[in-house]
Formats: structure tokens, sequence, C-alpha cells
């Protein structure tokens, strides 16, 4: 499993843990307390080490190749996904993946952005970046299940949206600024969970809902650090300033009142127990479900409205 500069520490006494049980099976020699000793610092290196992440550090784990996707959520949260393909238009995007599903016997429709595994699925998926038929597909998904009148759950993780040529000439923007406005007044409960990387309008293309959640450890901003830096300083080497500059973390964003909750990780983060990040994962989305379908769906779209236009806005 993939290791951040952070970790080293852990890694060291994980190293020096294996080290003493292997002398144990060999020698048949009682270290049980220096095990138990080990596991103790351990657990507690891990835990100090967590609570006190910085920006650039949750980036980091946001993308750690291990971590869970959409369609691993979709697997492993919800049953009888119905993939739906196409925005009836251009082609289908398989950076957008989309269907009905149910979870718990409630019907729902499932909207996120897929990245790959290896280096094929990279290239297959687009490295998770949509095009505007993407988010076109993404918005007749949407559409559809409001005509039905089921929930939708947008899982968002991605780089940006598809900063590609072809990308522009079909209408990236018109299609990003299109599913702003329906989003707003769709009259269905819309949960949006970010579950890695939310960056820009690549992320808002799919992030207009009645909740609107960041995982422990993504991050959620206009512009990722990398890019903040080399606007502003020509370098990447300042992407850890950047970082804390943006305020991107779900910490930083809950207080600046951007987004409605924080769903807490396992410790070490989702990647290093996917089970139980599946199992917190399905009780959110379920107590979401049942504060929000008892709402009337003019309500709905009234408060949805007023919580978005509230963001940014300031007295003197």
């Amino acid at each position: 499993m993939a290791q951040f500069d952070f970790e080293k520490p852990i890694q060291e006494l994980e190293d020096q843990l294996k080290k003493v049980k292997e002398v144990a099976e060999k020698g048949k020699i009682d270290v049980s307390s220096s095990i138990t000793e080990l596991e103790s610092k351990i657990e507690t290196t891990k835990k100090e080490i967590y609570k006190n992440l910085n920006g650039w550090q949750r980036v980091q784990i946001s993308r750690h190749p291990e971590r869970p996707y959409t369609l691993d959520y979709i697997e492993n949260c919800f049953n009888n996904f119905i993939e739906m393909h196409g925005d009836r238009n251009v082609k289908d995007d398989k950076a957008m993946v989309g269907g009905f599903a149910a979870i718990d016997g409630r019907t729902v429709m499932i909207v996120g952005h897929q990245k790959g595994r290896n280096t094929k699925q990279r290239q297959y998926r687009n490295f998770g970046m949509p095009n505007p038929e993407g988010y076109r597909k993404a918005l007749r998904l949407m559409k559809l299940a409001e005509k039905l009148n089921k929930p939708i759950i947008c899982f968002i993780d991605t780089p940006g949206a598809s900063p590609g040529l072809e990308a522009e000439e079909r209408g990236q923007g018109e299609a990003i600024a299109r599913n702003l406005l329906e989003m707003s007044v769709l009259k269905v409960p819309v949960i949006c969970i970010i579950i890695g990387e939310g960056a820009s309008g690549g992320a808002l293309g799919i992030g207009v809902g009645d909740k609107v959640i960041m995982m422990e450890n993504t991050w959620y901003s206009v512009i990722s650090p990398e890019s903040c830096s080399s606007i502003l300083w020509r370098s990447w080497e300042h992407k850890e300033k950047a970082a804390e500059a943006l305020k991107l973390t779900a910490n930083d964003m809950l207080k600046n009142k951007l987004i409605d909750g924080i769903i807490e990780e396992p410790l070490g983060g989702a990647h290093e127990n996917p089970m139980e990040t599946y199992i917190i994962m399905k009780n959110a989305i379920n107590t979401m479900l049942d504060e929000l379908t008892k709402v009337p769906s003019d309500e709905l779209i009234k408060t949805r409205i007023a919580k978005f236009s509230e963001m940014g806005s300031f007295t003197e």
C-alpha cells in the first residue's frame, strides 16, 4: 500500500512490530509484552498524526490509489444497480457514471465521477474528468429521477472537468452552468458527497444539493493546490502553502458554512478499512434520506436556493 512522508513514523513502528513477531516465531520467545507495547504505540501515533493533518496532507490522502471510488460505494452500499448511459446527443462519457439503485429497499438515482485504478482504466475514465456529455448525462438522469420522484445521490471525485479543446468546443462551461441552474430547482431530495477530490466547476457540476457533505479526508476548492501554486508562484513547489491558503479541507469548509456536514473515516483514511467506510457511508446516506424525504418539494427548493445564495455574502 502506498505510504506518504508523514506516515513514516507509523511505518517504522510497524516494521519493528513485524521483526518482533518474526523473532517470536523463530525462537519461540515470549515477547507478548513488547508486541502489546508496540501495537499501543502504533495506535497512539496514528491518532496523533491523523488528528493534526494539514491541508496538503488531506489532499494526498484524497488521492490515494486504493481509496474507494464511486463504483465501489455503489457495489457495497447499494443493491440492484442499473447503469444508464449516454446524453442522447454526443456519446457516453465514461468519467461520469449513473443509474438507479436501491438502498435498504429505497430506490434512488446515483450520479458520480469515476476514476481508474490502473493506467488503462484511467485512460478509459479520462482520469475522472468529464466532458460536456458527462454533465448532460448526469442532468438527464437527474431529470428522470425527478419525473419518477426518486431521491438523487451524487458522488463527487474529480480533479476537474476535462480541459481539452473538444470539451470547450462542445460547450463545457454551458453544460456545467445548466446543471447548476437545473439542480437548484429539482423537486426531489439531492445529496452531494465529496468522496475524494472536489475541484472547481468539475465538482460543482453535480454539487448543488440539499445536503452537501464531505468525507473527512477530502478537499473541495475552486482550484487544486498545484494549479494555484503555478499561477501565483510560477512553480508547484509552493503547493503546501497554497493548500493552507485555499482552506479546502472539510473542517475549513464546514467552518465557512459551505458544506452541511462531515462523514468521519476510519483511522488512516477510507482506504485503510474500506468495509468500515461503506458501513459509515450507508448509515449517513440513510440518515439524510430519512430527513429529506419528509420535506415538501417546494420547501426543498426554497431552502436549497437560500442556502447557496447566502454563501459568500457578508454585512459591514
